[in-house]
């Protein structure tokens, strides 16, 4: 969707509008006046001048028909009949519009008992007193409107100005270092009254506690990453001296077991953690890799889940491609995939497809039903169909990831038949294909 225009462009906008729907009136009301000047007014006139004129004619036989700057009258008697225009013979009582050598006349032809009378009035001087009298203040008012409007607009940019300088340097900071400097009030341009210096000591405020928020982070990854392996690496050495030891009963090499798969899983989880924690895609290594080797790392990290269970894992290649992007991320997202197929298969297979630009992961699994996979992505929900089930946060870590590199992300179950899930990559560069392959299943 289109953004809209700025505050300034609105305020503009709002000024104009109101201009134009003042000029708009005036001009209606000025000629509105105008035409009623002369359709009520000057007929009005010309009815009581005829009516006076027959009154005086009564009381004064002979009298001559009125005959003034803007009005010439006409009498036609029965007994001395008058020459009359050659435009005026055919005309009959009431009243009427003529336009002679280029003059606008309204006539009004009455009957009396004198003969039949002509009232020919000139409008040009209705029109000329209109324009004095109408238009003439009416274009003043409106360029004193016109000057009060670009007043009032100036002065509401001045007022302004200071809130969209603040505006501007919101807009241009860094969210890693806040110049909270140019936040000082000396700094902002304009004049700055009261609300200005309070949304501008808001403004500080807010980015003092997004800096400590950002060292917070930053404090965090870098302590988490090395706080939090530092154990874990300690528990996997620890592990595998205990699984070399001849006297541990088939019970504790099943525990130890278990503690390798927990720390595996605990590092996959705060290596995903880890890279949602950062505010940007800083600090993570981009390069250019193909997708076929990491496929095949991160599906040889699972196989150990599936021992002492019927289940074949499979790797497929129905194409090849490359990325220009983080292999940590991938490798996150493919691990988190791979293990919920894994704890939610009890039997049949395990299927990894490589294609032209995407990655599958299909299982023969629990499933899921269209209510488990409308909340699917909600952190630590999980249908508990599952005994060996995970912790509930693997798809959705997925799915903030796959949101995040633009990696769209499909899921597709069935309940009781198994899941699919695909990321698809619309920055995949195809390979040439070399001889397809079917991993080797999983022994047991």
């Amino acid at each position: 969707m289109r953004a809209s225009g700025g505050a300034r462009r609105k305020v503009w906008a709002v000024f104009i509008l109101q201009l134009a729907a003042i000029s708009c009136a005036a001009l209606v009301g000025v000629y509105g006046a105008a035409a009623i000047l002369e359709d009520l007014l000057i007929r009005r006139a010309l009815r009581d001048e005829a009516q006076h004129y027959f009154r005086r004619a009564a009381e004064q036989p002979g009298m001559a028909p009125p005959d003034t700057y803007n009005m010439r009258g006409y009498l036609v008697s029965r007994d001395a009949p008058a020459p009359l225009p050659a435009e005026l013979l055919p005309l009959g009582p009431g009243f009427h519009r003529l336009r002679r050598s280029g003059i606008d006349e309204l006539v009004y032809v009455s009957d009396g008992e004198s003969g039949r009378l002509l009232l020919v009035f000139r409008r040009e001087q209705v029109h000329r007193l209109a324009f004095l009298f109408g238009f003439v203040p009416l274009t003043a008012v409106l360029l004193i409107i016109y000057l009060a409007t670009w007043l009032t607009y100036r002065a509401s940019r001045r007022a302004r100005s200071p809130v969209v300088a603040l505006a501007n340097i919101v807009r241009d900071w860094d969210p890693k270092s806040p110049d909270l400097g140019a936040l000082n009030i000396e700094h902002v341009p304009g004049e700055t009254d009261r609300d200005v210096r309070v949304l501008a000591g808001a403004l500080h405020g807010f980015a003092t506690r997004i800096e400590s928020f950002v060292e917070r982070e930053r404090n965090f990854t870098r302590d988490a990453s090395h706080e939090l392996r530092s154990p874990l690496t300690v528990i996997k050495v620890a592990a595998d001296v205990l699984e070399d030891e001849e006297q541990l009963t088939a019970f504790a090499r099943r525990s130890v077991g278990r503690i390798r798969s927990a720390t595996r899983d605990m590092e996959a989880l705060i290596e995903a953690f880890l890279i949602l924690a950062r505010e940007s895609d800083t600090g993570l290594p981009v390069e250019d890799f193909e997708i076929d080797a990491l496929v095949e790392e991160e599906t040889e990290r699972v196989r150990p889940l599936l021992d002492n269970k019927p289940v074949q894992l499979f790797l497929r290649h129905e194409g090849r491609f490359s990325l220009h992007a983080s292999p940590r991320v991938l490798s996150v997202m493919l691990g988190n995939l791979l293990r919920n197929a894994c704890h939610y298969t009890e039997e049949g297979r395990v299927v990894v497809t490589v294609g032209t630009d995407y990655v599958r992961v299909h299982d023969t699994g629990v499933g899921m039903s269209d209510d488990d996979l409308a909340h699917v992505f909600t952190p630590f929900f999980h249908a508990d169909r599952n005994p060996r089930g995970g912790h509930g946060v693997g798809l959705t870590i997925v799915k903030r990831l796959s949101d995040r590199f633009g990696w769209p992300l499909e899921l597709t179950s069935v309940l009781g038949k198994g899941t699919t899930a695909t990321i698809r990559f619309p920055q995949a560069r195809a390979l040439a294909n070399g001889p397809a392959g079917v991993g080797l299943p999983q022994r047991h």
